[in-house]
Parts: C-alpha cells; structure tokens; sequence
C-alpha cells in the first residue's frame, strides 16, 4: 500500500500549488438499493396437450399461437372404431337391459329365485359400465382446451397415425407470469428483515432487451430449503401480463429493492483500491493525509456505502488522491456532504 501511495515529491508540490484539495465527510441518509438476480420466466400454466387414445389424427382445429378458450375444439382424433364399441356396448347394455326385467317379473312370481334375479341385476350393471366406458374412449377422441391459453408448435400433423399418450403441442397460460430466481443467504434474511418492516415485496424486471417490463411483481413464494451446494434459495414473483408481451421460456433480471437505514455514502471516485481492497485519504485535525481502507457494501450511482472504516464526522479527500501520499500535510477547503452528492456528475472524472 505505502508503494501504491507513495508518488514522487514533485507530484505532491505541484498539487500544493493547484490550490486547496476538495474534502468532505460520508453523506448520512437512507436510501434504497437495487439487487439483481438472473431469472426465468414460466406461465402460470404450462401444459403439454396428449393424445388419450390411438388412431389417425382427423382434424387440426387450432393454429400454433393461437389464443384458444377453456373448452375449445383443439384436434379430433377418427372415431369411427370407437363409434362401433359404444353402438355394440349400448346393444349389450339393452339385451341385459331385458334380460334383467324379465327376470324380474319371474322373480316377483316366484318363478325363479332371488339369486337368478341378483345375477341378471349384476350382468345389466356390467353392460352399463362397458357402454359408459366405450363412450368415455369415444369423447377422448376430441381434444378440448383445458383452460384459456396460447396454443405451442405442433409435434404432430393432421394423418398422423398416433400412440396413446403421444405428444401433440403444449398450451400456455400467459395472463400471469411466474418468475424464478436465486437469492443467496445473506439477501434472503435481509429481504425477511424488509418485508416484517412492513416494506414491502415488490419487485420489477429487465427483460432480455434491457428495458424494464412495464408491470410491477410481488414476491408470491419461496422455497422450503436452500442449496448447499450454492446457497441460495429460490423465489418466485408474479407479474401481470395483460398484453401478452412476456412468454413462457424467456429469461430477463430480477430487480429487488433492499432499504437501508442511516447509511454512510462515499462517492466513488473518493477511493482509491489495492490489492482488491478499497482505500481513501482521511484529512486529519492538522491538514496531514492518512490512508484508511474501508469496507464498502451495495454500489449506487457514482456512492458507495461503506459498512467499516469510516465515521460519519471523518473527512477526506474528494479529489487529488493521486497528487498526494501518506502523511502529506495538505490545504482543503470542506465540502458539505449533501452539496457534493448533488454534484457527483460534475464532479466526476
């Protein structure tokens, strides 16, 4: 550090003949930070469209994104062998059907016994059972929206001779978007902290073309555990989508605001780093320069907060940092805080 800071005699005269060296101490306040994390962006509903039964696909009723309504007609599959299974199971269902009353009638003239009866009874309930599953293989042959969505890409075409179960497209439901990211540890206890302070849980999201979505989220879920192996913890927000602009797959950045309360501030181009820690030029009683590492926490906009090595009455050096070294007696003229954080982009270098 004394040979990073140490500069030739010559450069600390010359800055002495500059004039007075900018100094200022840490702007107290409290302020909001910004926390980024990558995410991916799913549909509330996400399904994939299969087949219930076999057989050659008739018709395609839908197109690929396409808007379809909860019960719309998507793909019929060619009923005419499960047209025959519920016209020969309705047939057995009402011989059975007689079968039955006639036994019956016996039984209620003593004819036959109660057993005979019981078994006629159990033979119609079978050919019942059979006719209304024939006819439930015959409604799977018509594939319905489940719910309101965006129909996917087509696996399948219409002459496609398909598999019980096959895969035909998937449908999304976009009206909300659910969207996952990690936070590690640390974070997540300081957004526990916020959100029992009554601070809230919105967040807002950078899309892929970095403009912000134009909808606010709320933090809906978080999960039970952590991952050991990074961490984190995964949270989950969800946005409107009233035009549809977001999509199931996409990824973007969560932006999650931490409050900080009674923070110190130091602009940015106040300090000075090696060997990855960060320094400034603290401005003692007698105008002599000292070098001081400090702690730094969130970055803003040309600030940094600093967490340890800085008190709130210390001042330090604003500009000139490479015209002096340690122990350097200097002239300054004081900055008020408040002044030089209003004037950072003029100040800057």
């Amino acid at each position: 550090m004394a040979g990073c800071g140490a500069h030739p005699a010559g450069e600390a005269h010359e800055g002495h003949a500059l004039g007075r060296y900018p100094a200022t101490t840490a702007y107290v306040t409290d302020t909001v930070v910004q926390h980024e994390y990558v995410s991916q962006i799913h549909s509330v509903q996400h399904i994939e469209v299969r087949a219930l039964e076999k057989g050659y696909l008739q018709d395609v009723l839908v197109d690929e994104g396409q808007l379809v309504r909860e019960g719309q007609l998507m793909f019929r599959i060619r009923p005419v062998l499960y047209q025959a299974e519920v016209k020969r199971a309705e047939a057995e269902a009402e011989y059975a059907g007689i079968e039955y009353r006639n036994t019956k009638a016996l039984a209620d003239s003593n004819v036959v016994s109660p057993n005979e009866l019981a078994l006629a009874e159990a033979r119609y309930d079978k050919a019942k059972a059979e006719l209304a599953e024939a006819q439930a293989h015959l409604g799977f042959t018509e594939i319905t929206a489940p719910f309101s969505g965006i129909v996917g890409r087509f696996h399948v075409r219409k002459g496609s001779l398909l598999d019980e179960g096959e895969l035909l497209t998937e449908l999304s439901d976009n009206s909300s978007m659910w969207v996952y990211f990690n936070v590690p540890e640390a974070e997540y206890l300081a957004y526990r902290k916020n959100a029992v302070a009554g601070h809230g849980t919105k967040v807002r999201l950078r899309m892929a073309n970095g403009d912000e979505f134009g909808h606010e989220g709320e933090i809906t879920a978080i999960e039970s555990d952590f991952n050991n192996a990074t961490g984190n913890i995964a949270f989950r927000a969800t946005f409107p989508n009233p035009e549809g602009l977001l999509r199931h797959g996409e990824t973007g950045n969560i932006l999650m605001g931490r409050r900080l309360e009674d923070v110190l501030l130091v602009p940015q181009k106040a300090t000075f780093e090696v060997l990855d820690h960060r320094y400034v030029f603290k401005v003692g009683d007698d105008g002599a320069v000292h070098t001081a590492r400090i702690e730094i926490g969130p970055e803003l906009q040309h600030l940094f907060v600093v967490e340890k090595g800085l008190g709130k009455d210390d001042r330090f050096l604003l500009e000139g940092l490479r015209k002096v070294k340690d122990n350097d007696k200097v002239e300054f003229a004081y900055l008020p805080p408040d002044s030089v954080v209003k004037h950072l982009d003029l100040y800057a270098e």
